[in-house]
């Protein structure tokens, strides 16, 4: 900045005066030992007990060079929606968001300069009669005084322990010095506003001024400025959210007043600014889709372990939309706030683009912060039972091993399954009728269970199991836990893994994995990773027209065909209008739209899974505590269905 002129000549002088303590004392060689007086070999003793004094006191001095290294301090992570918003600051015992003094105002600077440090620009980095003042009381046996510059408050509180000793206040005297050979005063005001603390775990000038006002620190104007210069001698007393707010006024107004005494200001600034009404952030919110969030953390804890996420200052950009997050948010809530009458109390909604595999919104619960239904709970990532909307899964096995095509016959009637060592499995169809001869057509799109079951053994359960695996599913391990009515949700699913799976039959057969974050980068802008969008879609056109297994990170694990099918099945509104009617709430209007619903025959989860090539939403409705809901209002074209249709509603407007 420009407040450094008068401390080049001040450096070397001081360079001068510490050279000058190891210049030697010469003497003639023709003099005689005999020639020392006494007093010399006094003075002789005296020194050297000195420096062997120091030696000790400074044993184990720490290097003023760690003030600019990562290690000394710690700075928060933050994290990001896919237009840059901040969504949320991970934050260990200190939030520290490193700033350059260049951003800074003047007025800033100015502030911190006129209350705690006159005579900065000028010293060699102590004040003597600071260190004088603070030598009397502790001789006395009295509290150790202020008087430290702005150098001992960085070194002390970057380099040094809190103990009030005199041996501290030698080391903080002689590591202010070095700092100030090493570092530019501009240098050492930096460092000083991005450690000193504001109060709470706020650590730092920009922490401080979003803290306080929820803006960044370049912005403060000359009233914030002051107000926040007044607060790191004794951060609680002089808090504007503290007990006794009127004193941290008093404080910016001794602030103010010291900054025209200095000439910084005139007194008319000084009155305009005194007067100056402030807005606190006392109502700002710390979090968006704090489900989504989580999953990021869990994510980077995972990558880069906890202390690096909690002090290495990473910068994550997500794939996040925060726009289709919050209409997401809302449109499930105003459809359980019509369900409460009937058991209902929770709701979930996932987002993704399946060509490139961006989750753009996450909604894991209802409300997060409520505690009664466990809103904690991200149902997005919880193990629930799918119903019906995991048959299309299973009729995209059949097609892929041939053993049946969209008009294969399958007969609806009362049928029992019998198996080795088990009780014969009778399935019902939803609503309890039977529809005879039927085209696998008829049976995917109207969800009949018994011509399901007959489809599921032309191919096997574990033949299903392991292409359902193949396609995103991760919670089938163990085929001994199942029978044929996994075909009809007897299996638990994840609604993360189901969104990859059903994306897999959008993108006809290539799987692209699920991505939450777009780009990881620190504070400093060393970009750890990145996310290529292009390159994925690119991939993805390349195994689409040629007979490749992999590109990239994509893979394919299903043929084109048998996708398709599926895919226009799901898509077919006549197909479906045995059960769902023509205007169900399954049609998008205008839009050419895949869907599958899903009920468990207990009620206590309800699905509705639908996409076209960029956009794939699902929706879940139930009870975080496993309760049944009420059959009379929860089936597969209510609950679930009118939230999926809002939100795709939204998304593919104007598309």
């Amino acid at each position: 900045m420009k407040f450094s002129r008068q401390h080049k000549q001040a450096g070397k002088d001081l360079q001068q005066i510490i050279g000058g303590l190891f210049v030697g004392v010469t003497t003639r060689k023709n003099r005689s030992k005999r020639s020392l007086r006494p007093w010399v070999w006094l003075a002789l003793g005296g020194l050297f007990a000195v420096v062997v004094g120091l030696l000790y006191l400074l044993r184990d001095l720490p290097s003023p060079k760690k003030l600019q290294t990562s290690e000394s301090y710690a700075v928060s992570s933050q994290i990001f929606d896919r237009n840059g918003v901040l969504l949320y600051e991970i934050i260990g015992n200190e939030h520290r968001i490193p700033i350059k003094l260049s951003d800074l105002p003047d007025h800033v600077v100015q502030a911190v300069v006129a209350i705690e440090d006159k005579n900065f620009y000028t010293h060699w980095g102590f004040d003597i009669s600071g260190i004088a003042r603070a030598l009397k009381a502790n001789i006395t046996g009295g509290q150790v005084q202020g008087g430290s510059t702005i150098t001992q408050q960085l070194v002390k509180n970057a380099l040094l322990s809190r103990e009030k000793t005199f041996t501290r206040k030698i080391k903080e005297g002689v590591l202010a010095m070095i700092t100030e050979l090493i570092y530019s005063k501009d240098e050492i005001m930096e460092m000083y506003l991005n450690y000193i603390s504001y109060g709470g775990n706020s650590v730092g000038i920009e922490a401080a001024a979003q803290t306080y006002f929820d803006k960044s620190a370049k912005d403060l104007t000359l009233s914030e400025a002051a107000l926040l210069a007044g607060l790191p001698q004794a951060p609680t007393k002089y808090s504007p959210f503290g007990s006794t707010p009127e004193k941290g006024k008093e404080r910016q107004q001794a602030v103010l007043r010291r900054m025209a005494e200095d000439g910084y200001i005139t007194k008319i600034e000084e009155a305009a600014a005194a007067s100056d009404p402030i807005q606190f952030a006392i109502s700002r919110s710390d979090i968006e889709a704090p489900h989504f969030v989580f999953y990021v953390r869990d994510l980077l804890y995972e990558e880069f372990g906890v202390d690096t996420v909690e002090r290495g200052g990473l910068r994550v950009t997500t794939t996040l939309d925060l726009e289709l997050q919050k209409t997401a948010e809302a449109s499930l809530s105003a459809e359980l706030a019509t369900l409460e009458r009937y058991d209902v109390s929770n709701g979930a909604a996932l987002v993704i683009k399946p060509n490139t595999g961006e989750i753009l919104a996450m909604v894991g619960s209802k409300d997060y912060f409520d505690s009664e239904n466990d809103g904690q709970v991200n149902v997005t990532l919880a193990e629930r039972q799918p119903g019906s909307s995991i048959k299309p899964l299973m009729y995209a096995t059949a097609f892929q091993d041939k053993t049946l095509n969209p008009g294969s016959i399958l007969i609806d009637a009362p049928t029992c399954f019998t198996s080795a060592g088990q009780k014969p499995y009778c399935p019902k169809n939803y609503d309890g009728s039977y529809s005879g001869p039927v085209p696998v057509r008829r049976s995917l799109a109207n969800s009949l269970n018994i011509t399901a079951v007959k489809a599921l053994r032309t191919i096997g359960v574990e033949r299903f199991m392991e292409m359902a695996t193949a396609l995103g599913i991760t919670t089938w391990t163990d085929p001994s836990r199942y029978g044929l009515s996994l075909t009809l949700g007897g299996g638990e699913v994840r609604m993360i893994d189901m969104a990859q799976a059903f994306g897999t039959l959008a993108n006809e057969g290539i799987k692209v994995p699920l991505s939450s974050i777009l780009k990881i980068e620190d504070y400093k802008g060393t970009v750890f990773r990145e996310l290529d969008r292009d390159k994925r879609v690119a991939d993805l056109e390349f195994l689409s027209e040629y007979d490749e297994q992999t590109a990239g990170d994509l893979s394919r694990v299903m043929d084109r065909a048998p996708a398709y099918l599926v895919s226009h099945i799901l898509q077919d509104n006549a197909a479906r209008q045995q059960a769902f009617g023509l205007r169900s709430e399954l049609v998008v209007p205008n839009q050419i739209v895949s869907v599958k619903t899903g009920t468990t025959n207990d009620l206590r989860d309800n699905w509705t899974i639908g996409y076209t090539p960029e956009y794939l939403v699902a929706t879940w409705v139930g009870n975080n505590n496993n309760t049944r809901m009420n059959g009379r209002v929860v089936s597969g074209v209510t609950g679930a269905a009118p939230i999926f249709n809002d939100i795709m509603r939204f998304i593919l407007a104007g598309k």
